[in-house]
């Protein structure tokens, strides 16, 4: 019984880094592997997810409705984003870097100003089982599957519908796609939004479990850019595998020397696989394929 509690408890942590590190990298991944912009306010969208869905909540409205409203939220700020400053810069990417930084420090210091250094937050939903000697919260599990859904979800969009398809073509190939009449500049939009709405979502979806401070967005944006670093330019065959492995090496590392080790552990990680596989395991994957 011992043994089945320590197995049973290296998935349990194994399922949660893997659910925190695709939801984390999802919407990074969307509009850095997809449109190649490097996103420093991604961690914003986190947070405007996060606080928008506990707002919500304290009004009265049940934690699925208010976190899908964090999500549209962050979307719709991210459209925005795009077609104010980012379209003006996908051809000068250094200063897509500086101006989605200079977003970030906007966000947060008008966050902290206007709504205080805390918010009130809402509690984690649906209670523990217990399993041996050790507890386990239940809403982790629901992360987990989240992210699985997540990821089916993007998998549906991106090949099984017609947006996908322009996104694709338009990702790839601009300038034919638009000699075709596509709305080149709606697809680069609609592309940025899902993004930040996926990192909303994100944030809607850990905002139970965590203290909500403005600068919450940093606690995910790290892990986020070791996932797309690790995983590559491709969704699927880079940042779910990437995930899996890195949720592996974190909670490997967290049960035998802490919360520390498995942080040191991922960073060690992306270093080495920058040296070995300088595009990621995506890249590795096709060139294999080919």
């Amino acid at each position: 019984m011992d043994a089945f509690n320590a197995i049973f408890t290296f998935l349990y942590q194994a399922g949660d880094a893997f659910a925190f590190l695709v939801l984390s990298a999802c919407g990074l991944a969307v509009i850095f592997g997809m449109m190649g912009v490097i996103n420093l306010a991604h961690g914003e969208f986190i947070l405007c997810g996060a606080y928008v869905s506990t707002a919500a909540t304290h009004m009265g409205l049940p934690l699925p409705l208010s976190i899908l409203l964090g999500m549209a939220v962050a979307g719709l700020v991210g459209i925005a984003l795009e077609r104010l400053i980012i379209r003006h810069l996908y051809e000068r990417p250094l200063d897509t870097i500086v101006a989605t930084w200079g977003v970030s420090m906007i966000a947060t210091q008008g966050t902290l100003i206007l709504l205080g250094s805390t918010m009130q937050g809402t509690g984690t939903p649906f209670g523990s089982f217990t399993l041996g000697l050790y507890s386990y919260s239940v809403y982790r599990l629901v992360l987990v599957a989240a992210a699985l859904g997540t990821l089916a979800f993007l998998w549906l969009i991106f090949t099984r519908t017609r947006f996908g398809v322009l996104a694709r073509a338009t990702i790839q190939v601009p300038h034919i796609a638009e000699a075709l009449g596509v709305n080149t500049r709606l697809i680069y939009s609609l592309t940025f939004g899902l993004g930040a709405a996926l990192a909303g979502l994100a944030g809607g979806l850990y905002a139970p479990t965590m203290t909500l401070v403005p600068t919450m967005g940093s606690a995910f944006v790290v892990e986020a850019f070791v996932t797309v670093v690790v995983g590559g330019a491709d969704i699927f065959l880079g940042t779910a595998p990437a995930a899996a492995i890195l949720g592996l090496v974190k909670a490997a590392l967290i049960s035998w020397q802490g919360q520390l080790a498995g942080q040191i552990g991922l960073l060690v990680t992306v270093i080495i696989v920058i040296r070995i596989l300088p595009r990621g395991l995506s890249g590795w994957i096709l060139r294999e394929r080919a």
